[in-house]
This record gives structure tokens, C-alpha cells and sequence, in this order.
């Protein structure tokens, strides 16, 4: 394939895509289309129970779909035969809870990933060290989860997730749990990752302020179905009702 060609393919495309649970009486998602090019910073918003989550799992290949197909670089996610090794070598996740272990300090928190890699320990301090730089830690190495802030632990998080320098990155309401001053300790960090790490993210949210101020692209879904996708002008006044 040459490189023109390449380019054009979409990093992620959803092709009629549904999923149901408990035999087919709950329809999560319905027949959504949609595709996302490299280098977007994509937001999935819309209301509680819409099937934010539920599509961030298809994207991850922690689920499968009842019906469609969903294109990772061209490649079938559903029917690829290591859905592991897909998960390992291109996914980041950063969800809600931050999942840290609470008798391991942030740098020790940060290299989990690698304990069972070749790298030494000097290798993994220094790998760990470089990250939480990146989210602004340095000063917080030795420090456990029940020391830092909400939005430290998060941003320990996004420093783990980032290890594996993966080539996608998946947040499933990250700023969720924490309250306004947390969400503002946070979010530039979630623009650096934009901005320098070149990391294409989708992050799901139903707040309409944190796609704002973040996200260069919105796919809206509404009881599973996709009403609108396009730039962060979608969020005005009469949708921003609808997502707060």
C-alpha cells in the first residue's frame, strides 16, 4: 500500500455498528457510524445511558459488538485473533478510578507496566521519572495515593497509561469524580498530551464544559444512536442543556 493511500484510511471507523445485552431487551448502541482521523482529539458526549461507555469498550476490544464492524487503521477489532495484544501494543486507558495501588509510591505506581519487562530498575525510574515530569509530579515521586490530591492520583494515572507509549488513548470520564478545582488542576495536562505527546485521544464525557474547552472534534450520541458529529461549535446553548 503506498503512503497516500495509507493516509487516507481512518484511525477508527464504525460501520453499522450495535450492541445488545440481556437477549436483545437493552440496545446500548444502534447501528452508529462514524470515523476519526489520525491526530484528532475526539470527544463522545451525550447523556447518561446514551452508550458513551459501552462504544469506548467496542473501541478498546474489552467487548464485542452484536452486529457491524468497527475498523482500527483498517483492521476488524472484533475479529482480530489477540484482541490482547492489540489492548497491550496500541490502547491507553485512563478511566474514572485511578486504580493506583495505595502501598506503591507515584513513581512506583507509574512503572507497574514494566515490572514484568526486561528493563532494569534504573530503566524503569528513569522511563517513570520522564512521565510524571510530563504531568508536572516531579515533586510528588514518593508519594502515596493517600497523600495526593483527586487530580494528582489522576494525573499518575496519565502518566501510566502513557508508559506503553501507546498509539491511542482511551478516557472513559476521567475528571468525573473530582470537583471544579480538581477538574482545573487537570485539565492542562490533558492539553499537553494534545498538544506534545501527539497521542490521538477520544475521551468520553457528558460535560459540556471539559469538551470545550479540550476536544478539536464532538460525536454525539442520544439513546445509542449518533445525532451529530462535527467541531466543539456543536456544544452551544441548546445541546450544553442536554449534556451538563
Amino acid at each position: 500500500m503506498n503512503p497516500s493511500a495509507a493516509s487516507a484510511i481512518p484511525l477508527l471507523q464504525a460501520k453499522e455498528l450495535s450492541r445488545e445485552f440481556d437477549d436483545g431487551h437493552v440496545r446500548a448502541l444502534r447501528g452508529v457510524n462514524f470515523s476519526i482521523q489520525e491526530g484528532e482529539f475526539v470527544a463522545i458526549t451525550g447523556p447518561s445511558g446514551c452508550g458513551k461507555s459501552t462504544l469506548l469498550q467496542l473501541l478498546g476490544a474489552l467487548d464485542r459488538p452484536t452486529a457491524g464492524d468497527l475498523l482500527y487503521r483498517g483492521e476488524s477489532i472484533p475479529n482480530m485473533p489477540h484482541p490482547s495484544r492489540y489492548r497491550a501494543a496500541e490502547i491507553g486507558f485512563i478511566f474514572q478510578a485511578f486504580q493506583l495501588l495505595p502501598t506503591f509510591t507515584a513513581l512506583e505506581n507509574v512503572q507497574i507496566p514494566m515490572f514484568e519487562s526486561a528493563r532494569s530498575r534504573a530503566e524503569r525510574r528513569e522511563q517513570a521519572l520522564a512521565l510524571l515530569k510530563l504531568v508536572g509530579l516531579e515533586n510528588r515521586l514518593d508519594h502515596f495515593p493517600s497523600k495526593l490530591s483527586g487530580g494528582e492520583r489522576q494525573r499518575v494515572a496519565v502518566g501510566r497509561a502513557l508508559l506503553m507509549r501507546p498509539r491511542l488513548l482511551l478516557l472513559d470520564e476521567p475528571l468525573a469524580s473530582l470537583d471544579a478545582a480538581r477538574k482545573h488542576e487537570i485539565l492542562p495536562y490533558l492539553e499537553r498530551l494534545r498538544d506534545e505527546a501527539h497521542v490521538p485521544l477520544i475521551y468520553v464525557s457528558h460535560d459540556a464544559a471539559e469538551v470545550r474547552r479540550i476536544a478539536t472534534r464532538v460525536v454525539r450520541l442520544e439513546a445509542g444512536v449518533v445525532t451529530e458529529t462535527g467541531g466543539v461549535e456543536l456544544l452551544d446553548a441548546t445541546h450544553a442543556d442536554m449534556l451538563a
